[in-house]
């Protein structure tokens, strides 16, 4: 019903819009200069005319109008976002174009959590001047925007560098290497919020200062895994955090300090030395979306949503969204990655790929950057249990209880979120607070048990052709203390 009232509102005020006459592109900070690959915010005003509230004539007004397309026009000179609401000051007031009561609210409404008329520019690598156009109803605008290193930096300085990791050997990693995921993600107005990081990016354990110290943390790649074993199968999670979930119109519950999503892959032993995967499992929102390579897998208590993509034959291709950093198959119907060109077609994005190596994105479009792969086990399991760690790192201490006579591990109480209280408190969490909507509403699988017992959970999200479901019984399950 809220839907269908906002899609009224926005057709109806669009019934009486006034015609836009010019567009003009304003750059956030002024002038239009920058550093390369650094960013400036372009916000496309729109102008009209309309009658004057005293005496005769028109004259000109400021519109409440998004929906503009922007693009650079010059050969490599740089790339735009996808739109969102302006962050900056705008001290300009928007004409009213319809008197009613009801043009007051939707004028309200469209400024405040419909509009987007802003754009976020990277610049290329080689100074110089180039020009990005605007257009909108038929108009255009166009803004010379000058890339050079004496202009002044945008980026704060990072103040965290991390040396490559020593773990103890895990027989499990070269497993994972092999099938470490291509992430394709899509970046926004807050790009450096969108590079997966690891949690201690900040040079801390303590989850409720990770919002602020975003500009000083390493932006170095890493992605988080953990693996399990059955006679039939491997189990992979891979976790990819993030220090902010965020959005242009941040509402109660919708943003928060700390983000952690991820997937799961069921690899079968073929008797190769890697195996095959078969499904991949990816989480969005608190809802699980199931990807096959093996087309005689079907629909469970879950609908197939696609097949996998793979980059140099071993590393399925996830897309992660900007702001709430859902992931989701590249194939997916919510996929906004073009994986046959390496595009996304909407706006900007950075692919990274497993190299063994913590890089860091150069700019907010770039490909191929390495990351580095954490043992779960080492660096979160070991500091999860109740009055067993002194920093701020958990939070809301749960006893995991699944469904269907399965395993229950310990019985110890375990934090099943990071302790965040920006924004929204304890929002993120670790794969062991993980649930899914659909399967938890229907008491299939508890909260934690999609990660906890994957090989239960697979089977039940998906139908395995007669005779080739994973065996249920772990070989090794260090968080059920199987071992």
């Amino acid at each position: 019903m809220r839907t269908f009232g906002i899609a009224m509102m926005l057709a109806l005020g669009a019934s009486a819009q006034t015609t836009v006459t010019d567009l003009v592109i304003h750059s956030d900070p002024e002038p239009a200069r920058v550093r390369p690959f650094e960013n400036l915010a372009l916000q496309v005003r729109a102008y009209g005319q309309a009658a004057k509230q005293e005496g005769s004539g028109t004259e000109r007004v400021r519109l409440q109008r998004g929906g503009a397309k922007l693009q650079v026009v010059s050969m490599g000179g740089g790339w735009v976002s996808k739109p969102f609401r302006f962050q900056g000051r705008d001290t300009e007031s928007f004409y009213q174009e319809t008197s009613s009561r009801f043009g007051s609210i939707f004028g309200s409404l469209t400024k405040d959590y419909v509009l987007q008329d802003a754009f976020l520019y990277t610049a290329p690598e080689q100074p110089g001047t180039y020009e990005v156009q605007a257009s909108l109803e038929g108009k255009t605008a166009r803004l010379k925007i000058e890339v050079s290193l004496q202009a002044s930096p945008t980026k704060a300085q990072e103040t965290q560098n991390f040396s490559p990791s020593q773990h103890r050997p895990d027989p499990y990693r070269r497993i994972v290497e092999h099938w470490a995921p291509f992430i394709a993600q899509e970046t926004w107005f807050q790009p450096k919020s969108d590079m997966p990081a690891r949690f201690d990016y900040d040079g801390d354990w303590n989850g409720d200062n990770n919002w602020e110290s975003l500009e000083a943390g390493s932006s170095q790649a890493f992605i988080y895994y953990a693996a399990m074993e059955t006679a039939t199968h491997w189990f992979l999670i891979y976790n990819v955090f993030h220090p902010r979930d965020y959005s242009d119109k941040c509402v109660v519950g919708t943003c928060h300090e700390n983000d952690n999503e991820g997937l799961i892959l069921t690899v079968r032993k073929d008797g190769s030395e890697f195996g095959k995967l078969e499904v991949m499992e990816t989480l969005a929102h608190n809802n699980v979306y199931s990807f096959v390579n093996d087309r005689r897998i079907n629909r469970g208590a879950h609908n197939i949503d696609g097949t996998i993509d793979f980059h140099d034959e071993s590393h399925p291709v996830i897309y992660i969204e900007p702001g709430g950093h859902g992931i989701h198959g590249s194939r997916s119907s919510h996929s906004k990655f073009d994986f046959g060109s390496d595009q996304f077609p909407a706006g900007t994005g950075i692919t990274f790929v497993y190299k063994g190596v913590a890089e860091r994105p150069k700019h907010s479009n770039d490909r191929l950057v390495g990351y580095e792969l954490l043992p779960i086990l080492d660096e979160w399991w070991s500091k999860c249990v109740e009055g067993e760690w002194k920093d701020r790192t958990f939070d809301e201490y749960y006893v995991y209880v699944p469904f269907g006579n399965r395993p229950a591990g310990s019985g110890k109480r375990i934090g099943s979120t990071f302790l965040g209280r920006k924004e929204s408190s304890n929002k993120a969490k670790p794969f062991w607070g993980w649930h899914d909507n659909a399967t938890r509403g229907k008491k299939l699988l508890n909260t934690g048990q999609w990660g906890l017992d994957p090989a239960y959970s697979v089977s039940r999200n998906v139908t395995f052709p007669i005779g080739e479901a994973p065996a249920l019984d772990y070989t090794y399950n260090p968080y059920l203390g199987i071992e």
